[in-house]
């Protein structure tokens, strides 16, 4: 089912962070607090969050794809997603927002169509059988590629007219 695109742009900068398996939450706090920003922080499950007013956890219902549901209906010119999950990134770029996974690597309107090619490919070897390994360790590169997108996505916007 395909959910409506929100067009209507935000008016300040906020990031969603598809949450349950992010391996670099402690680093969009950090960027977030220094640039005084709105997190929303999306699970399944209740995570442990900062206590901080700016950081609110969001706990959706149980399902494949709630988390990213509830994303993908925020998502907007001036948001920050940060996600592994490519049809949500292919469903927020197309939103407008600015998408990151979390070893650094933007999506955007140039890549996400061979972003999303590769990935159906991958799952339809798996589903035959073939093996094709999982991703790569995180490694302590990772995070500094992250933190480098993440703070130049939040100079673009503000650069942009977007405030904190």
């Amino acid at each position: 089912m395909s959910e409506p695109v929100n067009t209507e742009p935000v008016k300040t900068i906020v990031i969603h962070i598809d949450a349950d398996a992010c391996p670099v939450k402690d680093e969009v706090y950090k960027v977030a607090a220094r640039h005084a920003l709105k997190v929303f922080v999306v699970a399944n499950a209740p995570i442990f969050t900062p206590r901080d007013p700016r950081i609110e956890r969001i706990t959706v219902a149980e399902g494949p794809d709630a988390a990213d549901d509830w994303i993908a209906a925020r998502a907007a010119r001036g948001a920050i997603v940060i996600t592994a999950d490519i049809p949500l990134a292919a469903r927020c770029v197309k939103a407008g927002a600015d998408v990151i996974a979390p070893y650094g690597k933007p999506f955007t309107e140039a890549s996400i169509g061979m972003a999303l090619a590769t990935r159906n490919l991958l799952q339809d070897l798996r589903e035959t059988g073939a093996v094709t390994g999982g991703p790569r360790p995180f490694a302590k590169a990772d995070r500094s590629a992250f933190l480098s997108a993440l703070d130049l996505a939040v100079t673009r916007l503000k650069r942009a007219g977007f405030a904190a």
